[in-house]
């Protein structure tokens, strides 16, 4: 079984576990999210093909639309992440100030 810097809880919700890796948060067509260990914000980066690849750069590529992970994109996304904030990712909202809001200040 491969260890996973994530967790995923319910239907829309992404829990970041690992400060050292950065998830990279791939939605369809969407603009790419990295959440890291101080926050979140747009990835202009180039995404990694290949698992080894992600790993030499830190990083771990979430596509919500597999299977293992929510089975299709969605339109709302919620991420616990390490800087002990809850994001809300609203993809109905791409360009906006709103696209990533911080939904919850401490959730620990």
């Amino acid at each position: 079984m491969i260890d996973k810097n994530y967790i995923t809880s319910g239907r829309n919700t992404i829990i970041h576990k690992n400060k050292k890796i950065d998830l990279l948060v791939v939605n369809g067509i969407h603009p790419i999210v990295i959440v890291s260990n101080v926050g979140m914000g747009l990835y202009k980066g180039i995404v990694p093909k290949k698992r080894s690849e992600a790993k030499k750069a830190y990083q771990e590529v979430v596509d919500v639309s597999m299977t293992e992970i929510f089975g299709e994109e969605k339109t709302l996304i919620f991420v616990q992440a390490m800087d002990n904030k809850e994001y809300k990712i609203d993809y109905s909202k791409v360009g906006t100030p709103s696209f990533i809001k911080v939904h919850q200040e401490n959730y620990i």
